[in-house]
């Protein structure tokens, strides 16, 4: 399960509260065509190559990125000094800080929910139910992807994705083209279904967490992110065979006690962190944090049954221990936001970031009509996901901060999400497939049918301009 957490993140994904952000913005040293400012752009280009290249030189992605950040921020330091701006710096980055404290708590929560779900079997129950009902090539094609779609708001995409590979994996032995094309679909429905959750994808909570866009209003992405998906899987489809896969396994797997109330406490979880927010003003994490107060509670009563069991003689149920499941999280994953998050602030400190939104949503935007001028530069911003990852991408959208009407927030949530399904490396469930699959699955089959994936990614953006028109006449930001 390692790689489910190397990018699990992508599903619970958190910034800092508006002041944060708002420090983090106030100082612009503007010194992106000097000597400090250009070196500083080109550490973080060659340290997001190496994240791009993981596969190939094995050098953990969180290694380079946190170099970077302390070359930028060092270099951020000696221009303020040079200004007299010392203590300006200081508040910057300690705002940045802020920001990568809150992710790293609200992600160790959600890591050790699913560590505990991972170890109670959940997930493997489900692939063995899925394997056992006997599905023919082209239905398992669909299921896997409609569940994808549904389950990924909730589990977020990139666990998602894992669960109905493992079950493709297991239908289709002997079969590497099936395995192929279903996996472009999981990754496309997993992606999208992410794209309407405020907790499916990175860049739903971090727009949520910016609070340019109340709660409920991303499930207006609902509908343009069905069509993201729907359209390449029709095109598809029908290169998909409808024989039955032969030879199955009839295993049974069932999962341990304290699964389900797991399960249950995760859903509180996630309830409490977004009541915390919406109702009491408080950061989603300190809701996280209450919900691993239920699990360390929850895990207490379930280690001391299995001792009360195991006494008695029934060796059968297996201990709870509630810091087991914090010590496997993928703590690479933890680092590597701390450096993207850094490395990010000390660029819009020297800025850069200033510079690429006059260009993206202003020079770009400058004929059309105010309620649609950004739709350009937001249709861009997705598809360059595709390419170096919608973290990055959503994180200086967020930091310009540029003023746009609720629909272009929706807009750029949406082509964040499921701009990464164009290509296989343009998003942590590709990336984790790829792995996964063993070599069926790879960079040229999903480029192979990049251009379905590309009309679906168009008419789900023109979808949403005609469903959700209204919400383009208020600004925000």
């Amino acid at each position: 399960m390692k790689k489910l957490f190397s990018l699990l993140s992508i599903i619970f994904f958190t910034l800092t509260a508006n002041v944060a952000m708002a420090s983090s913005e106030s100082l612009n040293l503007e010194v992106t065509t000097s000597m400090a400012g250009i070196i500083a752009l080109i550490v973080f280009v060659i340290a997001y190559i190496f994240v791009m290249t993981e596969e190939f030189t094995h050098l953990r992605k969180s290694k380079p990125v946190i170099l970077a950040a302390g070359i930028i921020w060092a270099i951020v330091a000696i221009v303020g000094h040079e200004r007299g701006l010392g203590e300006a710096v200081e508040v910057a980055i300690r705002a940045n800080f802020l920001e990568y404290t809150e992710l790293f708590l609200f992600l160790l929560v959600a890591m050790t929910y699913v560590n505990a779900m991972e170890e109670r079997l959940v997930f493997e129950s489900l692939r063995a139910w899925l394997v056992r009902i006997g599905l023919n090539y082209r239905q398992l094609f669909w299921v896997t992807g409609i569940l994808a779609f549904f389950i990924s708001p909730i589990a977020d995409n990139l666990t998602t994705a894992l669960i109905m590979c493992a079950v493709v994996m297991a239908m289709g032995v002997n079969n590497p083209r099936f395995i192929s094309i279903a996996c472009i679909n999981i990754v496309v429905a997993a992606n999208a279904g992410g794209a309407f959750s405020p907790f499916g994808d990175i860049t739903t909570l971090m727009v949520w967490q910016k609070g340019v866009i109340p709660f409920q209003d991303f499930f207006k992405l609902f509908v343009p992110s069905a069509v993201s998906f729907l359209v390449p899987a029709m095109i598809m489809q029908f290169a998909v065979p409808k024989a039955k896969p032969k030879g199955l396994s009839t295993e049974i797997i069932h999962m341990k006690p304290g699964a389900r109330s797991i399960m249950l406490l995760f859903i509180l979880t996630i309830a409490t962190a977004v009541s915390f927010h919406s109702f009491l003003g408080l950061p989603p994490v300190i809701g996280m944090m209450t919900g691993l107060g239920y699990l360390n509670i929850f895990g207490y009563f379930l280690k001391q049954q299995a001792l009360i069991k195991n006494k008695s003689g029934n060796k059968g149920y297996h201990l709870f221990d509630i810091f087991n499941k914090i010590k496997r999280v993928e703590w690479d994953t933890l680092f590597f936001f701390y450096g993207i998050i850094l490395s990010v602030g000390g660029l819009a400190t020297l800025g850069y970031l200033e510079l690429a939104s006059n260009t993206m949503y202003y020079q770009w935007g400058a004929n059309l009509s105010e309620a649609f001028q950004a739709t350009p530069a937001n249709t861009v911003a997705g598809m360059l996901s595709a390419v170096i990852g919608n973290i990055p991408v959503m994180f200086a959208i967020l930091t310009m901060n540029p003023i746009m009407p609720e629909g272009q927030w929706l807009l750029v949530t949406l082509t964040a999400g499921i701009g990464g399904s164009l290509l296989s490396i343009g998003s942590a469930a590709g990336a984790a497939l790829m792995g996964q699959s063993k070599g069926q699955y790879t960079f040229f089959s999903h480029l192979k049918w990049s251009w379905a994936i590309l009309l679906g990614y168009l008419l789900s953006i023109a979808v949403h301009i005609w469903i959700n028109a209204d919400s383009f006449q208020r600004a925000t930001g």
